[in-house]
């Protein structure tokens, strides 16, 4: 089955876990949110699968520069329309793979999903 990979290239997140595939062989097609966009059905998975907070990255530069008013009351649709319109909130890496989808690079649990 397809590994498909999103994020951003630049990200050093994004670089370790792509090394880290590359090193085990792994193929995978990448999804650079800053040149595609970030489809708004397949956030909604996403978040439905994992949660606005593991998708939502809220420590990230970008989330802090919204305005109050857009930080209140985050729920998935909203979640949705701020992740469409600032790709670089979500967190990376986000790897969808025999029906499982994993956020963030832990090598604990790559390791796991991977072997």
């Amino acid at each position: 089955m397809t590994i498909h990979f999103y994020g951003i290239p630049n990200c050093d997140t994004v670089k370790k876990a792509r090394k880290w595939l590359d090193a085990r062989g792994v193929d995978y097609s990448f999804h650079d949110y800053k040149k595609e966009g970030a489809d708004p059905d397949r956030l909604a998975a996403w978040i439905e699968e994992a949660g606005v907070d593991s998708v939502l990255n809220r420590r990230g530069t970008t989330f802090r520069k919204l305005s109050d008013e857009q930080k209140a009351d985050i729920d998935a649709a909203k979640a949705v329309t701020l992740l469409q319109e600032n790709p670089s909130m979500i967190k990376r890496p986000i790897v969808e793979h025999d029906g499982v989808v994993l956020v963030g690079f832990k090598e604990d649990e790559w390791s796991a999903h991977f072997s």
